[in-house]
């Protein structure tokens, strides 16, 4: 495996915008995130992609109790509803997200594991969609131990799993060991077909035959939620693969980016604050400044 790591490197900053750029250019991201037990997530997420530089983010909800709070804790984002039995087949998904023109595409913050949830995660797996994905979470634990049916999608996709979700995913233990966690990401990536950022101390981030292990982060960063900001992160910066007019910028950079940029931003935080009692939202908010350091 080829290894884009080393004690000099560092995964590239993501690409600026053109002078005459507009929220469109700046990437549009539709989370289908959140639910009644967690609006948390929708929050976190939302906020956390706007803060990587998302032009427009839409969350689209399936369900009705999301409107009554989440738009007071992320104005900017605008709001699509998933409430009819029919908003969660295939064809629908697949009209909407063919309709729709957006960059990248999100699915599992807080989305829970009911049945309406995991219906939405199967149709948009086999929507036909070519849009960069991100699958974390609930998404995740939707597919059960079949990584594959992740090969479905048509687009490239980007899969965040913990430890304990790519054990279920793989059908045994992820040692803690670092070059054993490496293996265990690689394995993921050959079935499902995905970036996989196995999650942890030092995450690490692999398609599979490159593998980049990240250095930022730290223990004060183990809070409920910081999933969600690198989801919302994962997000925008897949929309740039899409929109960036002049520079090259792949998924695979978007993801080691995403995660070192996540680490960072809880390392400044953590410097500021202290890590005992860091919270999700204290990420979103060192978020710009971690993002100016990555390009200094």
């Amino acid at each position: 495996m080829t290894k884009r790591k080393s004690k000099r490197y560092r995964p590239p900053a993501p690409p600026e915008l053109a002078k005459d750029a507009h929220k469109g250019d700046a990437g549009r991201v539709l989370g289908f995130v959140g639910s009644r037990l967690y609006p948390g997530a929708a929050t976190l997420f939302a906020r956390a992609a706007q803060r990587a530089g998302a032009g427009l983010v839409t969350l689209g909800c399936l369900d009705e109790c999301l409107l009554a709070s989440v738009p007071i804790t992320a104005p900017e984002a605008v709001y699509l509803d998933l409430f009819g039995p029919a908003d969660v087949e295939r064809a629908h998904v697949a009209e909407l997200l063919a309709a729709r023109g957006e960059h990248a595409l999100v699915v599992g913050c807080g989305l829970g594991g009911g049945e309406r949830a995991r219906a939405l995660v199967a149709s948009v797996l086999s929507s036909g969609a070519e849009l960069p994905l991100v699958v974390d979470a609930d998404g995740l634990n939707a597919l059960g131990a079949e990584p594959e049916r992740l090969r479905a999608y048509a687009g490239p996709i980007v899969i965040t799993p913990h430890p304990g979700e790519a054990s279920r995913l793989l059908g045994r233990v992820v040692p803690k060991h670092d070059e054993e966690r490496a293996k265990a990401a690689r394995e993921l990536a050959q079935k499902s077909g995905a970036i996989v950022c196995l999650k942890g101390h030092r995450t690490v981030v692999t398609d599979g035959r490159t593998l980049y292990v990240n250095d930022s982060g730290n223990p004060g960063m183990a809070t409920a939620g910081a999933g969600d900001v690198l989801a919302g992160i994962l997000g925008a910066y897949l929309a740039a693969c899409v929109t960036c007019r002049t520079t090259t910028w792949k998924p695979f950079d978007a993801a080691a980016s995403a995660v070192h940029v996540h680490g960072a931003a809880g390392d400044l935080a953590a410097k500021e604050l202290g890590r005992r009692g860091l919270v999700a939202s204290d990420l979103i908010a060192f978020l710009p400044a971690a993002q100016r350091r990555l390009r200094s």
